[in-house]
């Protein structure tokens, strides 16, 4: 194989500073003890694989949200959008993705459209498969509105070992479906609430690409 045929995969802005920081660290302990320099190297790479940011093929079809974030669909249930983002108290179908540390942590917008609110909730560090790690643990919470009209939200979740949500989205921002929104470091959840008419399109065990997988529709 030629050097020219070998494809990199780009990673997230956020990795670059991890990752220069244990090159660095490592090439130090080259110089001082060659097992100690191994280590920083693999731990280098591990910084590569985690932040990775995969180029997405985003579905194109009228009326449809895709999933968030890659990771396992853990539950499809009924539940009261967050307090905090003002959609009422009705419940609506939520579907919530648990995200390992092996999973790509870059998030992506669910649909097009313009964010009408968001909101950082402080919180506990609960294991993110735990059914209350919606209403618990630190959380950032966006609402949107679709270009079909659609008022939706979805929910970034700290996890166990997650302890850092990185966000660039604000209230009156206008998106594209696919778009790179933020990240969750290490392993985390994404939750998404549909509107009145949207019909979850995934199961529980089902794998999730974020960007790609169609997760719901407009029936």
């Amino acid at each position: 194989m030629k050097a020219s045929d070998v494809v990199m995969v780009p990673i997230h802005k956020e990795g670059h500073k991890f990752v220069a920081f244990f090159f660095i660290v490592s090439l130090i302990l080259f110089q001082f003890l060659e097992p100690l320099g191994w280590i920083g190297l693999i731990l280098t790479a591990w910084c590569l694989y985690f932040f990775r940011n995969p180029d997405r093929v985003i579905p194109t079809e009228a009326g449809i949200l895709v999933s968030p974030a890659d990771g396992t669909v853990c539950s499809v249930s009924e539940a009261p959008p967050p307090v905090e983002l003002g959609m009422g108290n009705d419940p609506r179908t939520r579907i919530t993705i648990f995200l390992s540390v092996f999973n790509v942590h870059v998030n992506r917008t669910p649909a097009a459209g313009k964010i009408t609110a968001t909101a950082y909730v402080p919180g506990k560090y609960l294991n993110a498969a735990a059914p209350n790690a919606s209403e618990e643990n630190e959380r950032q919470l966006i609402r949107m509105t679709t270009e079909d009209g659609k008022d939706i939200a979805f929910a970034q979740v700290a996890g166990l070992v997650a302890r850092r949500i990185l966000c660039d989205l604000n209230e009156g921002d206008t998106v594209q479906r696919g778009d790179v929104f933020g990240l969750i470091r290490f392993g985390s959840r994404t939750d998404i609430y549909l509107d009145k008419g949207q019909v979850a399109k995934v199961q529980v065990g089902q794998t999730m690409i974020g960007g790609e997988t169609i997760i719901a529709a407009t029936s």
